[in-house]
């Protein structure tokens, strides 16, 4: 290393030292100046600090004041108020001790007359016993007088009275029964005919009568030699595998299934549109196709249950209830649908609920379950009523409902207005128009019934059944019978009518009395 760079580095060395310690110094100027700084700021902040401290005290001391004047103002205030209220108590006491004395006078008053009125009385029914002590004994001596004359005895008089006053109160009897009946039947009428109205003006739905076959649309007539096959063996395979009867006629491009259980229609349907649909036609083919949709069909009745329980707003329903209710959409009464039939009890049971002020989902739920009973009755014995009963009451449902389905055809007596209510809603959706058919035989027998009920009174000239058998007139003979009698007549048929024959809705009793006085002047 030669000199120079020597003295380089030391130089170097010497520049470091110089700079080093003027660093340190600037720094340690700088700390002082930041740490005296601090220092007056922190002085600054602390009597800033006692400043406000000082005027919040104050401002405290003149809120505590102001405080304390209101709540002084405000307790002398009420003090005034209370001592008022204390002047007008003792006012009304002093007054009302001055009634009370009044009437306490009042009634000494009126105990000294009633004192002296019952001494009178009592000297009076002393005179009034004698009286009656005569009168008794001329009574006794005129009836021996009465016997003697007439040749009868009380007992004989009293029985030929009592025949009388029991024909006159007959009479009687029967003109205000009449009149009680119009009068309740027309308060009732009315009352009922709003509610019904409303009922069915808010469900408005429409009716078409089912029948019981079914026509599948085939491409050409060339498939219906496909589908009787070789010696008949497909259409033989599909009649066993599915329970229905194919018809094939003259029908252009259409065949015909033709069976009551609407299920098996269904899946005999949709297996031969698929069979037609895919052109291979075989026993086999048609056993492997009806087997799957009869398993497709069990979960399409299960979506019919519960898309009937969601239109109708309910929830809570038994899977097997709802299960139940699916297979109803399969089943008709009188050509009318029964799930469809079922839905619109329901409606009709809310709205009438409503205006009765009744549990409005109670009633809802008997309305969509009172026929439950129908989806089984190929596979129970029993009325349709007693075996939903049953369903019901095996899946937990209340027994309010339970009684409601059982007393829905009155094969049981109701004894709750919901059980009356199912009734009437039941009758008002299978009677609307087009809601259900009637064969012409039925309804024949039926107004033979009615006719023939009405007939079998006495008294009784003729009887017309009219109006589809809404309606039954009855010609009384004039001479047999009274008006009154004639009233008497037309409940007693209306009684046995409601025994012994099964209709919907109402029948309407009249009975006619007609007396005719015929006279010619020559």
């Amino acid at each position: 290393m030669d000199k120079m760079t020597i003295i380089y580095v030391g130089f170097t060395i010497l520049g470091a030292l110089f700079f080093f310690f003027v660093g340190y110094v600037l720094r340690k100027y700088t700390a002082r100046m930041k740490v005296k700084l601090a220092e007056e700021r922190s002085k600054a902040i602390i009597e800033e600090a006692k400043n406000q401290a000082e005027s919040r005290r104050k401002e405290a001391q003149l809120e505590a004041k102001d405080l304390l004047l209101k709540m002084r103002s405000e307790f002398e205030k009420e003090s005034k108020e209370r001592r008022r209220e204390l002047g007008r108590l003792e006012q009304r006491l002093s007054v009302r001790e001055e009634n009370l004395d009044r009437r306490i006078d009042i009634l000494e008053r009126k105990e000294r007359d009633v004192e002296s009125r019952l001494r009178h009385l009592q000297a009076k029914g002393n005179e009034i016993e004698e009286k009656h002590k005569a009168l008794s004994r001329l009574y006794q001596e005129e009836k021996e007088k009465l016997q003697r004359v007439s040749g009868m005895t009380v007992d004989e008089a009293k029985r030929i009275l009592l025949k009388r006053l029991e024909n006159d109160v007959k009479q009687e009897s029967a003109y205000m029964i009449k009149k009680l009946q119009e009068e309740t039947r027309e308060r009732a009428d009315k009352e009922a005919r709003k509610i019904v109205g409303l009922a069915i003006q808010k469900c408005a739905t429409d009716h078409t009568v089912e029948t019981t076959i079914s026509v599948v649309s085939l491409p050409n007539d060339e498939m219906k030699g496909r589908i009787i096959g070789r010696e008949g063996r497909n259409i033989r395979a599909l009649e066993m595998a599915t329970g229905i009867d194919v018809i094939i006629d003259d029908t252009p491009e259409a065949v015909i299934l033709s069976g009551f259980d609407k299920v098996r229609r269904e899946i005999a349907r949709i297996a031969l549109g698929r069979l037609v649909e895919d052109g291979r036609i075989h026993p086999a083919r048609i056993e492997e196709v009806v087997a799957k949709v009869k398993k497709e069909m069990e979960s399409t009745i299960r979506e019919e249950g519960e898309r009937a329980v969601f239109d109708v707003g309910l929830h809570g329903i038994h899977p097997e209830l709802v299960k139940l209710l699916g297979r109803l959409k399969y089943r008709t009464s009188y050509g009318q649908n029964v799930l469809q039939h079922s839905k619109e009890v329901a409606y009709i049971m809310g709205v009438m609920a409503g205006e009765l002020k009744l549990d409005f989902n109670l009633a809802k739920r008997i309305g969509l379950l009172h026929d439950i009973g129908k989806a089984v009755t190929h596979e129970v014995e029993g009325t349709h009523a007693k075996i939903g009963a049953d369903i019901a009451r095996k899946f937990n449902e209340s027994e309010t409902i339970v009684h409601a389905i059982e007393a829905h055809h009155q094969d049981v007596e109701a004894k709750t207005l919901l059980a009356v209510l199912v009734q009437a809603a039941d009758a008002i959706s299978a009677t609307r128009p087009g809601a259900r058919r009637e064969t012409l035989e039925t309804y024949i027998k039926r107004l033979e019934k009615l006719e023939s009920i009405a007939d079998s009174f006495e008294g009784v000239e003729k009887a017309y059944a009219i109006q589809a058998g809404r309606e039954i007139r009855i010609m009384v003979k004039p001479e047999a019978l009274n008006d009154g009698q004639a009233a008497v007549l037309a409940r007693d048929i209306k009684k046995k009518i409601e025994e012994g024959l099964e209709y919907p809705g109402q029948i309407k009793v009249i009975a006619i009395r007609e007396t005719r006085a015929v006279e010619y002047a020559k």
